[in-house]
């Protein structure tokens, strides 16, 4: 057995105690036949050689970060102190100048948050560790999810976020789709040509992600389907003069009853997805499917950097859990800033649509990006692939449900009717991406083409109207529907009539 590293510590002090929880696992080693029933030891690459916190070696770690490209991240570290200093002074007088500096601030702070979680899953086993490190990725997500809902209330102007929630959703799996994994593709090709993956990581990843499109899309398809079923009324207000208006309450199948039983589908549908996620995490984990772990860790051992990155001073298991504790303050304040401007950001003419598939889902994912494009760079494809399906898998089976839970719980409607526009784009994405996954080999090209898809879809996404001014499948556009029409009758009434 090799001796542990110390990172330059002398081996008769760095004793290790740190140990990491227990996930059902079976040794490969025949030396050591029985483990302790309740605690792993950590593996070498999550060693750090000490025990406790250190300021001074936690601040080093902290700056080194996992890579170059997130060390020059902590650059922006600034910008989290000016939108705390924005948010207390001049938030009424300037708040897009909140939401720019909260936007910067968020990148480094989700990129130590994914760090911490990266230090946290090296001392945890091979499959586990990288399920907590898209976990602790995925949080930034969750809460933003939550702030939004909290904050929802369609009865206030630009109090609706149940279109921007929706449309982050989408674009969260958009964004690791096409952009993330279009870059991996093309920063690695660029690198090594072409890289090979393994066939379990993409089919199991393209199987999951088809289960959550088609869980996703079925409420959306139910009020498609009967939306022209559902009863409508003529109000006469004149002479030879009719108006077709939908009704919402009545004994009879009306648009109110069917925006009630898509709310129900999008509840019972949320629940389902989420048992699927748990059941994904348990294949994942399971002793009898550790192939996961055997690819995952093969491929590691090809990672170009791999001596030098093994070498680096690593947080303990406190420093990595203190890390956590400060990053997450920070992005839970930063997205609070963020939801608390959105009225004005959308008011000084950013699309709804724009701000919730494209701006919203790019700076949630910062960490993981980062991560994922330096791991195509180093050649280990597939732990980069796993950290662009694993994030996307956890939003649609996870996420996104979760939110819809919350809100049920919160006695606030959100459902999971998307758009159709939303919808295209992500049935489209999802048959572009297994198209390129089949071959179980990426280049350049594949990669500079999603990325261009990214592009169009940005581009597309610009120029949508906002859900108050056209909707093709919402049922929150309902309520400005029969408003509108109300007024209308009343006007024309009044002009027929004279009164």
């Amino acid at each position: 057995m090799a001796a542990p590293r110390t990172n330059g510590i002398n081996p008769a002090e760095a004793t290790n105690n740190e140990t990491a929880p227990l996930i059902p696992h079976h040794s490969h080693d025949h030396n050591h036949h029985h483990r302790t029933p309740t605690l792993f030891p950590i593996p070498h690459e999550g060693e750090s050689g000490r025990t406790g916190f250190h300021p001074s070696h936690f601040f080093l770690v902290l700056w080194r970060s996992s890579s170059p490209i997130s060390s020059f991240v902590n650059l922006l570290f600034p910008f989290v102190i000016a939108a705390f200093i924005s948010r207390i002074f001049f938030s009424h007088s300037h708040p897009l100048w909140t939401f720019a500096l909260s936007y910067i601030g968020m990148i480094p702070s989700a990129n130590l948050l994914g760090f911490a979680g990266q230090e946290l899953a090296r001392k945890m086993p091979k499959v586990a560790g990288i399920l907590i490190e898209t976990t602790f990725g995925s949080i930034v997500e969750i809460i933003l999810f939550v702030v939004l809902i909290i904050n929802h209330d369609e009865k206030e102007e630009g109090g609706n976020m149940v279109p921007i929630i929706q449309a982050a959703i989408l674009g969260s799996i958009l964004t690791n789709l096409l952009l993330c994994l279009g870059v991996c593709f093309f920063v690695g090709g660029i690198r090594h040509v072409s890289q090979r993956f393994h066939a379990i990581v993409s089919e199991v990843g393209s199987g999951l992600l088809l289960v959550a499109a088609f869980g996703l899309l079925i409420p959306s398809a139910f009020y498609s389907a009967l939306k022209s079923e559902a009863k409508t009324v003529e109000v006469v207000i004149g002479e030879g003069v009719k108006v077709v208006v939908p009704l919402e309450h009545s004994d009879d199948f009306t648009l109110g009853k069917l925006e009630d039983d898509v709310l129900q589908i999008s509840r019972a549908t949320s629940v389902a997805l989420i048992l699927s996620f748990f059941m994904y995490i348990w294949y994942c984990a399971s002793s009898q499917h550790s192939i996961f772990d055997e690819v995952i860790e093969a491929d590691e051992h090809r990672d170009a950097d791999r001596e030098a990155d093994m070498e680096k001073p690593k947080f303990t298991a406190t420093e990595a859990v203190i890390a956590l504790l400060l990053s997450l303050a920070c992005v839970t304040a930063l997205l609070i800033f963020l939801v608390d401007e959105i009225e004005h950001v959308v008011h000084s003419g950013v699309p709804d649509q724009f701000l919730g598939l494209i701006l919203l889902p790019l700076v949630e994912k910062a960490a993981e990006h980062l991560t994922a494009i330096d791991e195509a760079w180093d050649g280990v494809i597939n732990v980069a692939l796993y950290h662009c399906l694993g994030p996307s898998i956890q939003t649609a089976l996870f996420n996104g449900p979760l939110v819809v839970i919350v809100g049920w719980t919160l006695g606030k409607p959100m459902d999971l009717n998307f758009e159709i526009f939303m919808i295209g784009l992500l049935v489209l994405s999802i048959l572009v991406i297994s198209n390129f996954l089949r071959d179980g080999e990426s280049n350049w090209l594949e990669g500079a083409l999603l990325v261009i898809v990214y592009a169009i879809t940005a581009i597309a996404c610009w120029y949508y109207p906002n859900p108050d001014v056209a909707s093709s499948n919402s049922l929150q556009q309902l309520e400005l529907i029969n408003g509108t029409v109300a007024n209308t009758i009343e006007g024309l009434r009044q002009a027929f009539t004279g009164v």
